[in-house]
């Protein structure tokens, strides 16, 4: 395979064919992390799809002209940009391998991530800022693969590129498939406290549905600070502050893509996670974060009551 790596083959050294979310996804997964079945279309499908569709040329002379300082000449720029990627069909060697990886799969709905080859280091992080697209099918995938391939020029992404001094350098993207995982629960955890910057403490963040609810901003989240020196002790008390919040939305699979529905009455006001569901979440965030030597802010969900890993990063702002 040329164009594709499973999970299990790749490391946090492939982070520049694969990403850096990409290839982290691949390191948890070697240390027993439950990460959901997927693989990386690696960032060379990208360069060979910008090379024999002969938009490779016009796209960096482009990138390098955009003056920064003027934000309706970038947003100009990127709506170019990212239609002459969306215009252009998939060279028929890398579909066919993608197709082929994806019914290997099994699966009906996956999500599509953006995975840029400068991403996620302590220095650098895209958070937020390159696209993922949930619930995607057989029918839409190439579709929202080329969408991640052009968010790299969306608006954001390209101030951000200005401000880290990128426009110059290369930067590629690879894009992650996974089996989708239908959210009863979703969130982020920090495995050092964000705001205080206590060591010893992580904070995790819970919403009813998928996460990208969250992300967005749209919902206010439940909030747990946990004490790590005492998530091994059975006995002990491990929560040393939790704000439960009223969520009357939430994010979930409709016929047509996502959609926000109504949380049943009775979940409205109850908390997300339970004392046990936190011990189990904290366990494997602290295994990650060990692994890493380094805080991570990782984003996990929860389906039938087993958590999923489906991020992790090292945590910029402290």
């Amino acid at each position: 395979m040329n164009f594709i790596k499973p999970f299990n083959t790749i490391s946090k050294k492939d982070v520049f064919i694969t990403g850096g979310k990409g290839a982290n996804l691949g390191e948890i997964e070697k240390i027993g992390i439950p990460v959901p079945p997927g693989f990386v279309i690696l960032a060379l499908a990208f360069e060979r799809f910008l090379e024999e569709t002969d938009i490779k040329v016009e796209i960096e002379a482009r990138r390098k002209k955009i003056n920064i300082q003027d934000l309706e000449s970038v947003e100009e720029s990127s709506e170019i940009l990212r239609d002459l990627i969306l215009k252009e069909k998939l060279p028929k060697e890398i579909e066919k391998e993608i197709f082929e990886a994806f019914d290997k799969l099994k699966a009906k709905y996956v999500a599509v991530r953006s995975s840029a080859t400068t991403e996620d280091s302590k220095i650098d992080s895209w958070a937020g800022q390159l696209e993922t697209y949930l619930n995607t099918t057989r029918e839409n995938l190439i579709e929202n693969i080329k969408k991640c391939w052009a968010s790299l020029y969306g608006p954001r992404a390209l101030f951000y590129q200005a401000k880290r001094d990128l426009i110059n350098r290369k930067i590629s993207v690879g894009v992650i498939i996974q089996k989708m995982v239908q959210s009863e629960i979703s969130g982020v955890c920090f495995t050092v406290h964000p705001v205080t910057k206590d060591k010893n403490q992580m904070v995790i963040e819970a919403v009813w549905g998928l996460g990208e609810i969250l992300v967005q901003g749209k919902v206010t989240p439940d909030t747990y600070v946990i004490d790590k020196s005492k998530v091994k002790n059975q006995k002990a008390k491990f929560i040393l502050d939790k704000n439960v919040n009223s969520q009357i939305e939430m994010l979930v699979r409709g016929k047509e893509g996502n959609k926000i529905a109504p949380v049943p009455r009775s979940k409205i006001k109850k908390q997300k996670l339970s004392g046990k569901q936190m011990k189990e979440l904290a366990k494997l965030c602290i295994k990650i974060e060990n692994h890493y030597k380094d805080p991570q802010d990782i984003e996990w969900t929860v389906e039938k009551n087993k958590f999923y890993i489906v991020q992790t990063r090292p945590i910029t702002a402290l």
